[in-house]
């Protein structure tokens, strides 16, 4: 499989695409003005304990208060405060000659009400699993993991594995062994799947490093009044080489030369046997309209999504669940209708494997594939989708083709999917439907004005557009128009017209 890795850096935010075999499979997007928070850990104030529900409102300092159930909760209190307390030099509190008390597993924990492990205004160290999605805040846990480069640490578990990508024995028979050799204490270690051919001498020293970075947090947590930001996770681009620039990258091309510089940087530290894939494009052309990207985020915006059969699917996202159902659309085969609906249901589990990763649906997924008659190929066809998921880094489940031709699959859901990030209900049919967000507008706006800007030359450039975008402009990117005018030293006019359509716009240069 050949992977590409694209990054459209500017001003307004930065687009990670990932590619496969030339095919859109990923989009990160990382806003400059609203920054994920996932993987950042903070210091929080419990507000309201909800028996009822077994679980707890903490304040962590954000909009919207943070939700943490009972089985997200480091339990023994008395050990969580003496894992976040630093003796005199650094280590932990307890005697070093002692025998070290093994960390909490989730696995094997007893049955407790969450009134017994916390109360109301109870400072907690947690770490955000899920970003706020729609009118609900945060999701957070209190056992932390740190990802390295080839692990990830659990301080708060005694879970030792391996990752299940990693499906040669072998390999995975020496990881295990070298880390029950450098880890004793069996902390909770994961071996990642860059982890794959490394010698112990640079597992353990991702090791030590992963160990002083939590003792480096656990210190500053204690420094730090509730509510408070303790530990921030990596920007987009450092994540990018952290969890994804591999081997198996032949390219990575980044637009920003300043990005590239950057980019130079993280090869040499993290895999300097890699610097000979990384590029900077310097076309004239946007770099997401040249590789077809921008196109193709148009179409995982839409409700259906062809095969190239002729079938389609089509997905529909509600609170509850994400449907997908398969049809056959033009295509009719030629001789027997089994084999013309598994061709459909085949081709179908792939694209939907694709636009899932694509979309970042997440939560319950329920797919309406084409009944068949054969239990034989039932089983195909979840096999086909299975296979397809393999390659997506969150964790996904799916259960066994029903008589009726549903299939229940769930995956991970950490930051809201593509379609709420970019779209917005449509004001005209009462939310039936949906359309480009304003925010997501006016970054497309602004996008195509910074290349106008830095690539053109172009000195004057008038933007033409309905009042209620100009209006967006100059309540929330203010800064940023500033911003690139200053930047690139051209001149940036807003110009309202009530003639054009809400999500219409103009570009106008000299």
């Amino acid at each position: 499989m050949k992977r590409e890795i694209i990054v459209n850096s500017s001003i307004v935010e930065t687009r990670v695409a990932v590619l496969e075999d030339g095919v859109l499979v990923e989009l990160l997007i990382d806003d400059s003005k609203n920054k994920s928070i996932a993987g950042n850990i903070y210091k929080g104030r419990v507000l309201k304990i909800l028996p009822g529900m077994q679980a707890a409102f903490v304040d962590l300092g954000l909009a919207k208060d943070a939700f943490l159930y009972v089985r997200d909760i480091f339990e023994d209190v008395e050990e969580y405060e003496q894992l976040l307390t630093i003796g005199e030099e650094g280590e932990s509190a307890e005697s070093p000659d002692e025998e070290p008390r093994p960390t909490f597993s989730r696995g094997r924990r007893p049955q407790a009400s969450i009134e017994e492990i916390l109360k109301e205004g109870q400072e907690i160290v947690a770490q955000v699993a899920r970003e706020p999605l729609g009118t609900k805040g945060a999701r957070i846990t209190s056992h932390i993991t740190l990802p390295g480069r080839y692990l990830v640490y659990m301080p708060t578990e005694q879970h030792v594995g391996v990752s299940r990508k990693i499906e040669n024995e072998g390999e995975r028979s020496r990881l295990k062994q070298i880390i029950e050799e450098i880890n004793p204490q069996r902390e909770g270690v994961i071996v990642r799947t860059a982890g794959v051919g490394k010698e112990r001498a640079e597992i353990e020293a991702d090791l030590e490093f992963l160990r002083s970075l939590w003792k480096k947090i656990k210190g500053k947590a204690e420094t730090l009044a509730a509510p408070a930001l303790v530990q921030k996770d990596l920007d987009l681009i450092f994540r990018i080489f952290r969890d994804l620039f591999t081997k198996e990258v032949v390219r990575l091309v980044v637009d920003s030369p300043t990005e590239y510089e950057r980019c130079l940087e993280y090869a040499e530290s993290l895999h300097p046997e890699l610097k000979s894939h990384l590029f900077l494009y310097t076309e004239d052309e946007p770099i997401f309209k040249s590789f077809g990207i921008e196109r193709e985020v148009e179409k995982a915006l839409r409700h259906k999504a062809w095969l190239k059969s002729g079938g389609y699917i089509v997905l529909e996202e509600t609170e509850a669940l994400v449907s997908i159902d398969v049809n056959t659309g033009k295509y009719v085969g030629k001789h027997d209708f089994e084999e013309t609906v598994l061709k459909t249901n085949l081709e179908a589990a792939q694209e939907i494997a694709r636009q899932v990763r694509l979309r970042d649906l997440g939560g319950i997924i329920i797919i309406d594939f084409i009944d068949m008659a054969r239990q034989e190929s039932r089983d195909r066809v979840v096999q086909e989708l299975k296979e397809a998921l393999k390659p997506d880094r969150s964790p996904t489940n799916v259960s066994l083709l029903s008589e009726l031709g549903l299939v229940e699959m769930t995956r991970k859901r950490v930051r809201q999917g593509l379609n709420k990030a970019l779209s917005a209900s449509c004001p005209e049919c009462g939310g039936l439907g949906h359309i480009r967000s304003t925010p997501s507008i006016a970054h497309q706006v602004l996008r195509e004005v910074e290349w106008r800007l830095f690539s053109k030359r172009i000195p004057l450039v008038r933007i033409r557009a309905h009042p209620d975008l100009i209006g967006w402009f100059q309540a929330e990117d203010g800064e940023v128009i500033e911003a690139l005018q200053q930047t690139y030293g051209g001149e940036i006019v807003l110009v309202p017209e009530e003639s054009l359509a809400p999500g219409k716009y103009q570009l106008l240069e000299g």
